[in-house]
């Protein structure tokens, strides 16, 4: 059973979390927990209902508040965050449990810069900790493996990635390697920032104007912990409908379920959603951080094996 201490500390946390944004005047908003549609991404797998009122339909609960919190973006709210519970299926483990906290928060008129900046500054508030460092992915890829990520041949980064397992396609590997091998080094001293994501895992982000084989994609690691994962948010509905549509052909390609596209939030972005960048933070691995704990199910009132 938890111990009343780090229940306490998790409603001193959000209270701390909370207070950060309002000094910033940064809304805090609500979003609904099931929605008709999800985000096709390949690596995410949705858990999902029916519902059995008028009219009948299947409703997917959110991975992520991030398309929800956009429909708002577009009609106007201005900055936002949210505290919320997201579920994956499938996710369990030291840092992972399928019902987890997250905060996501959207600052328009913000670049990337701006919002590592203010992250930043979240982690030194809340962890108490030095300012981060600033890393590009492929010069960290580069000091650990002696492989570029996105010049280096596939067959080398097979060879490199059989040691986590067999894999056949670059951002597979490329995912492996970064889990297994350079995350454990990323934010030992301090907060680490990896920027400039390849563009191939793009999400939701924008590809760089000056080099569109990089994305305006961020990560932040603390103590080899991946903490956050932030954008520079992709605003094109064209794009982002192509992007969606190629992540159900993926999905297709490995055998997955494929789901609807979630068309109100493609209607949001093309009504205008404003430039801005977003973030969505791990909660639980936040207090895992301050309290020193070793395993997620250590700060979880209820771990799903006891749920």
């Amino acid at each position: 059973m938890i111990q009343t201490k780090i229940l306490r500390r998790r409603a001193q946390l959000y209270s701390d979390i909370r207070q950060f944004f309002d000094t910033r005047q940064v809304l805090e908003v609500e979003t609904p927990i099931l929605s008709e549609a999800c985000v096709p991404e390949p690596m995410i797998e949705p858990f999902y209902t029916d519902y059995h009122g008028p009219g009948s339909k299947r409703l997917f609960l959110h991975t992520s508040p991030e398309l929800a919190m956009k429909r708002l973006l577009a009609a106007g709210s201005g900055a936002i965050f949210q505290i919320t519970k997201v579920f994956r299926d499938g996710e369990a483990g030291r840092w992972h449990n399928p019902e987890f906290s997250l905060l996501e928060w959207y600052r328009p008129d913000f670049k990337q810069n701006d919002l590592i900046q203010e992250v930043d500054e979240f982690l030194q508030t809340l962890l108490n900790c030095p300012p981060a460092e600033c890393l590009t992915y492929c010069a960290v890829f580069e000091q650990y493996t002696n492989l570029h990520p996105l010049h280096s041949s596939l067959a080398a980064l097979q060879d490199y990635a059989a040691q986590f397992g067999v894999v056949q396609d670059r951002d597979t590997c490329l995912q492996l390697i970064l889990s297994h091998d350079i995350e454990p080094h990323l934010g030992q001293n301090r907060p680490t920032v990896i920027t400039d994501f390849p563009a191939s895992q793009a999400a939701l982000a924008r590809k760089r104007a000056d080099n569109p084989e990089l994305a305006e994609r961020f990560e932040v690691y603390v103590q080899g912990i991946e903490l956050a994962n932030g954008f520079y948010e992709l605003t094109d509905p064209v794009e982002q409908r192509q992007r969606f549509e190629e992540d159900l052909i993926k999905r297709q390609a490995l055998n997955l379920p494929t789901y609807p596209l979630d068309e109100r939030f493609l209607a949001a972005l093309e009504s205008g959603l404003p430039d801005c960048a977003g973030i969505a933070l791990g909660l639980d691995r936040l207090l895992m951080l301050i309290v020193g704990a070793s395993h997620i199910d250590e700060v979880l009132a209820f771990p799903i094996n006891c749920a």
